[in-house]
């Protein structure tokens, strides 16, 4: 069955300090932030900044552990953007600014499950890059 550990009260000098996933607490208050959603085809990657575009925090798709196809869906998105918020209620934010980029399926699904833990969204940008002549089409197949 292994040792028992005997736990002492008050030692170690690990008092009010973190463990796991929630040491990364950052101890910032931002009333505003800007939040970078980018959503491909094979995932959704969602960023939040400070209002001078310093990274404050970051998720995907494929960091919360979903793998292959999934990570392009719908649901995958929103499980991102409730993620985000949440990490975003804990710094302070009441307000972002959304800028999305890309072609994907999780581009409203993101920002629906950023809004449902009550930040509020001031405006929705969108900067998808849009080629305006590309690069040449392949040549016609031969059969």
């Amino acid at each position: 069955m292994g040792k028992k550990r005997i736990v002492k009260q008050g030692t170690g000098g690990q008092e009010g300090k973190e463990s796991g996933a929630g040491a990364r607490a950052v101890k910032r208050n931002i009333a505003s932030a800007i939040l970078y959603v980018e959503s491909t085809y094979n995932n959704t990657r969602l960023t939040l900044s400070d209002p001078k575009g310093n990274a404050l925090t970051w998720s995907s798709s494929g960091s919360l552990g979903f793998k292959g196809a999934k990570k392009g869906t719908p649901f995958a998105a929103a499980k991102v953007g409730e993620v985000l918020a949440e990490r975003a209620v804990g710094m302070g934010v009441k307000e972002v600014q959304v800028i999305v980029r890309g072609i994907g399926s999780g581009r409203e699904s993101s920002i629906r499950g950023f809004v449902s833990k009550g930040i509020v969204i001031s405006t929705i940008k969108d900067v998808t890059p849009i080629p305006h002549n590309g690069p040449r089409p392949p040549r016609p197949r031969r059969v």
